[in-house]
């Protein structure tokens, strides 16, 4: 028996950029999975990240918000739970509502935040008694110290991971989809699952044989323009140098750093296969509404930058694929601006939910597929003050602002798709410029914003601060820092943590 509303699988992973599935034009990764999807639904080619950093681009996702309405800008703390998060409104619904993977969920990282039920596995997590994924493998007799790949100094070093295909934190949270489906397609009442993946975010760490899925000799190297300084941002020049990128490149290294990335995004696309399977031997597949995207990108090398936080598309632009017939078109792509915060809306009109309390700044993903909507624009920002960082995009163009460097970019993306050259200058777009400049400043002054702009007799105009300060680069080991948990030390007894 048909149940009155759909399933919803929302398959989400960490720091994929928008341009590593095969159907969609990379002709060098293996994604079987996702290019069934492609095929069976619709591809949005022009999804932004609101935030190009995990936290605040959850949290967008999470409550349908744009970071000016959450107040997180950065990976700090998320508000209260309001019960107005996807799950939660799901929940009151009566879906069954479950999460298996990362969250990152801040401050409390075992936070519910409206779903009924949840099995964690996080990042820079170690102890078994807190993290689910830990505990399996404790239970099992295997390392779980740094289980997700060894981070500090070897962030960006491509490393096989400490555990087999079978116990690798990626199938961990395949195997536990796979039961989910398997348990709740039988009952009455639809379901809610979030199945989120860490991978391919760094330490770029898949198990063996995956690694040698790809080589690094027959990898492209980075996208790296005539002048790439000039579109460069201050974030860009910080993050090269606390991820120990900024002292020299190995193009070999880039391109096993690249061949370690998409063998973790290919390993993703197997687990995201067996979860179809799933489906189908259920009979539920074309009852679910499959939602695949990630929250934000990584750079690679492109640019000569790392990371993520930036507004070029290899940090800010997102997969998005959907697949539920009823309301999608196969093997259809759409080119309308499209962001995470339009999920909750989305999730809404398939279950059927018209409360008016709850009041999401996206729109419904079917509207805007099938031309429905009057939307051109979407919005994205990093940091607040004298740090952050705007952008404003739509189909054909692009505005960028940077507070720390009080600067303005602005991309033509059709003559220029990857972001090479900035036109800010350019007078013949003097015009477009400044109305996507001023549309930004506009959206901002609603969401009270008001460390962004000052106004001046009706007109408003970019407040200025100070420069970052980046005297730390004339000192080649300032701002080195080490992004893990703990430490090791010797004393007289040996080493201790």
């Amino acid at each position: 028996m048909k149940k009155t509303q759909p399933n919803i699988l929302l398959i989400f992973t960490d720091m994929q950029r928008a341009d590593t599935i095969a159907a969609l034009g990379n002709p060098v990764i293996k994604t079987p999975n996702l290019d069934r999807l492609v095929r069976e639904g619709t591809s949005f080619d022009n999804c932004f990240s609101p935030s190009p950093v995990c936290v605040p681009a959850r949290c967008c996702m999470h409550y349908g918000k744009y970071p000016q309405s959450t107040k997180v800008f950065d990976n700090y703390d998320m508000p209260p739970d309001n019960g107005k998060s996807i799950p939660g409104i799901l929940a009151e619904a009566s879906y069954e509502t479950g999460a298996i993977g990362k969250c990152h969920f801040m401050p409390d990282k075992h936070a519910m935040r409206g779903f009924k039920s949840r099995l964690t596995q996080e990042e820079c997590c170690s102890e078994p008694e807190s993290d689910d994924y830990c505990r399996f493998l404790a239970d099992n007799g295997l390392d779980y110290d740094e289980p997700q790949g060894t981070r500090g100094e070897m962030y960006y070093i491509p490393q096989i991971s400490l555990h087999d295909a079978k116990s690798h934190p990626t199938q961990w949270i395949g195997d536990r989809s796979v039961d989910f489906i398997r348990e709740k397609s039988n009952a009455q009442a639809p379901w809610m699952l979030f199945s989120s993946f860490i991978h391919p975010h760094p330490p770029f760490a898949p198990p063996k044989p995956w690694h040698k899925l790809y080589r690094s000799p027959l990898m492209p190297l980075p996208f790296v323009p005539e002048n790439p300084e000039s579109t460069m941002l201050w974030i860009n020049r910080y993050q090269n140098r606390y991820k120990y990128r900024d002292m020299g490149l190995d193009k070999n290294l880039l391109r096993s750093i690249k061949a370690y990335y998409y063998a973790c995004i290919s390993f993703v696309d197997y687990q995201i296969g067996r979860m179809i399977s799933e489906l189908e031997k259920a009979g539920e597949l074309d009852n679910t509404l499959i939602v695949f995207s990630s929250d934000h990108g990584e750079y690679l090398g492109d640019f000569n930058c790392f990371g993520k936080r930036g507004m070029h598309d290899a940090s800010s632009r997102v997969p998005l694929i959907v697949r539920y017939p009823e309301r999608f078109k196969t093997n259809s792509r759409c080119s309308v601006p499209a962001s995470l915060v339009d999920l909750m809306p989305t999730f809404n009109a398939v279950a059927e939910i018209n409360r008016k309390d709850i009041a999401p700044e996206g729109e419904d993903l079917a509207l805007i597929a099938s031309g429905k909507s009057e939307r051109k624009t979407v919005f994205s920002q990093f940091a607040s003050g004298d740090k952050a960082v705007y952008m404003a995009v739509r189909e054909d163009y692009k505005y960028v602002y940077s507070a720390g460097d009080n600067k303005e970019f602005f991309f033509d993306r059709k003559a220029d798709p990857a972001d090479s050259r900035n036109k800010a200058g350019v007078g013949m777009l003097a015009g477009i410029k400044n109305e996507l400049k001023n549309e930004l400043l506009s959206f901002l002054k609603s969401k009270g914003q008001t460390d962004a702009f000052e106004e001046t007799n009706g007109s408003l105009y970019w407040k200025i601060y100070p420069l970052f300060d980046e005297s730390f680069l004339e000192d080649p080991d300032s701002k080195l820092l080490f992004q893990d948990h703990d430490a090791f030390v010797l004393d007289e007894s040996g080493y201790t943590k």
